[in-house]
C-alpha cells in the first residue's frame, strides 16, 4: 500500500513549539498507511517539491505578540512565489494547525486565524480539533487533552522559565498527538474519495 506523506512545517523559537511539532509527527505516524515528514521553515528552499508531492500540510508556530513568528511569516510569503504563482500546487490539500505561547490564551487564536485563513489562499481544505473543551469544571484537571479550550488547531502552553525538556505538559503534546492522527485519518478519507470518484462507475450505462 503506498504511503501518503503528510508535512509538519513549523518555526520554533525555543525549543517548546518544536516539541508539538514531534507531536504533532507522532500523531500522524500512529496511522497505518500514512508518514510525517517534519520540515523546519529555514530548511524549506530545499523541500517544496516534497510539500507539493504531498497529500496534507500541517503548519505551525509559536505565538509572539499575538502573532506568528517573523521566520515562520516569512515562510508564508515565499509560498506567493513557490506556490500560488506556478499554479495553486496546494490547491485541495488538507491543512491543519498548531501554536504555542508562554500564557494559557496568550492571543494564540490570532495566530491559528492566521494559519486557517493562510490555507485558505492555497484553496486547501482546514482541519480544526473535534475535542470539547477541558479542565472548566470542578472534575477538570490540568491532564485532560484540549485544557486549554482550543477548536480551530492545538494550542500549548509553555512556562517561559522552562526549557523544552519540560515544557509544554503533557496534556497539550498528547492534544498535538491527537490533532496528527485527525489528519491522517482525514488525509486517508479524502484520498480515498478522490480514488474513488477517479474508477469507472459500475452505474455507468452500457452502450447500446
Amino acid at each position: 500500500m503506498v504511503r501518503q506523506r503528510i508535512a509538519i512545517v513549523y518555526h520554533t523559537g525555543y525549543g517548546h513549539t518544536g516539541r508539538q511539532a514531534e507531536a504533532v509527527g507522532a500523531g500522524v505516524e500512529q496511522i497505518d498507511g500514512v508518514e510525517a515528514m517534519l520540515l523546519s521553515v529555514d530548511k524549506v528552499e530545499r523541500h517544496w517539491d516534497d510539500l507539493h508531492a504531498c497529500e496534507a500540510i500541517i503548519f505551525g508556530s509559536p505565538t509572539y505578540m499575538g502573532a506568528v513568528s517573523a521566520p515562520f511569516k516569512a515562510f508564508q510569503e515565499k509560498t506567493s512565489s513557490a506556490v500560488l504563482s506556478k499554479g495553486f500546487l496546494w490547491k485541495d490539500k488538507i491543512a491543519a494547525g498548531f501554536t504555542t505561547s508562554g500564557s494559557r490564551s496568550g492571543d494564540k487564536l490570532s495566530t491559528l486565524i492566521q494559519l486557517a485563513i493562510f490555507a485558505a489562499q492555497h484553496g486547501m481544505h482546514w482541519v480544526g480539533l473535534d475535542l470539547p473543551p477541558a479542565n472548566c469544571s470542578s472534575t477538570g484537571s490540568e491532564a485532560d487533552m484540549n485544557r486549554l479550550g482550543f477548536w480551530l488547531g492545538a494550542g500549548a502552553q509553555a512556562n517561559v522559565d522552562e526549557g523544552p525538556d519540560t515544557a509544554p505538559p503533557e496534556a497539550d503534546l498528547a492534544t498535538a498527538r491527537y490533532l496528527g492522527r485527525r489528519v491522517a485519518l482525514t488525509t486517508l478519507q479524502f484520498v480515498r474519495g478522490r480514488q474513488i470518484m477517479a474508477a469507472p462507475s459500475q452505474y455507468a450505462l452500457a452502450p447500446q
